[in-house]
């Protein structure tokens, strides 16, 4: 029933060789359709349950333009294993597809990333910031250093990287080792990321929906999953009576914290080199900005997919519009079509 009320919704279900339930998938034909104008950064994470039949609710959630979680698909498994994990990104990867330009963040359990680099051959895997600074905590006990790590985690270019590290290897030497060596730069800093993870370096979109569901993780299967359908039911409904108000180019959120930087950008000394490439001066860090392919040597404008103090002082000169240098994932036109259609409850048959 509850694909018949919301076309596309895929439900599978396993069971074991004596037929006794093992694993479930649930994504709403909705949330397929509305991805495609997500950034492509998938969060995926499971939190244990505690009901009569126990077992662990998965969920994969993406983020929206507007910077708030985007749910994509839910699992019911036995436990947090390589099998489960393995089953769940399998039905995962027929909705999502494994692409290059596909993100995957997790945390460092073993079974997690065993299945990912299993599933997906070509799609990017991170680990999420936050966890291997609590791993760093517990491992090494220097809270102390996590300033220096969130500065080496969030530096835009591999010089301001490696000047954070430098400072942490002089400090804590075990440290530093531990995040080259073990974690992998690759998996946690910005600069370092061979994909593309906009500015979402950790899970919490993920660890909001657990919290979201903390209560009813003593709920039956059934029970918990009219929650879910609830909640997101109202989401999408809320989210989009938010869109068709808007008057901004960009989504709330990003336009409030874009418009600094047409103030930041004010000033700055703007040499034209070639048709499309720039020389912009002034401020803490000069920059040289192409607006064809929105790129800067500050390296803010490439990852993040939104114009730099740089690219803005440049785009001016140019006479160019700086939002259409502003990658549509932020744009209200993007967020409207995310949550275009309504998720039905099952209870609303006639």
């Amino acid at each position: 029933m509850l694909e018949k009320l919301n076309p596309g919704t895929i439900t599978r279900i396993e069971v074991d060789g004596e037929s006794r339930f093992k694993y479930l998938f649930l994504v709403f034909g909705v949330a397929i359709r509305g991805f495609c104008y997500m950034r492509k950064v998938v969060e995926i994470d499971g939190t244990f349950l505690k009901g009569q039949y126990r077992g662990v609710l998965l969920v994969a959630t993406a983020q929206d333009g507007n910077g708030q979680c985007y749910p994509l698909a839910w699992g019911i498994v036995d436990s947090e294993n390589e099998d489960a994990w393995t089953w769940f990104l399998t039905q995962l990867k027929e909705v999502i597809g494994d692409t290059d330009e596909l993100a995957l963040i997790s945390d460092r359990a073993p079974s997690i990333e065993k299945a990912i680099s299993t599933v997906f051959e070509t799609a990017h895997h991170g680990a999420c910031a936050w966890h291997v600074a609590q791993n760093i905590k517990n491992k090494f006990k220097c809270a102390d250093i996590m300033g220096s790590y969130w500065s080496t985690v969030n530096a835009y270019r591999c010089e301001d990287f490696a000047r954070y590290m430098t400072e942490i290897s002089h400090r804590y030497p075990r440290v530093a080792e531990y995040l080259e060596n073990e974690v992998g730069f690759e998996k946690w800093s910005r600069c370092h990321y061979p994909g593309l993870k906009y500015n979402i370096m950790t899970m919490n979109m993920v660890e909001s929906l657990n919290s979201m569901l903390v209560n009813a993780r003593d709920f039956p299967y059934v029970a918990l999953l009219d929650v879910i359908q609830e909640k997101m039911s109202k989401w999408w409904n809320d989210r989009r009576i938010v869109a068709m108000a808007i008057t901004a180019p960009l989504t709330p959120s990003r336009e409030s914290g874009f418009r600094p930087r047409f103030v930041q950008s004010n000033g700055r000394y703007t040499l034209q080199l070639n048709p499309v490439t720039y020389h912009v001066k002034g401020g803490e860090l000069e920059g040289v900005v192409d607006i064809f392919n929105k790129m800067c040597t500050c390296k803010e404008f490439d990852i993040d997919k939104l114009p730099c103090v740089h690219a803005i002082a440049a785009a001016h000169h140019a006479q160019v519009s700086v939002y259409s240098l502003v990658s549509p994932y932020y744009t209200k036109e993007y967020y409207m079509l995310a949550y275009d259609e309504t998720i039905y409850p099952v209870g609303s048959q006639s």
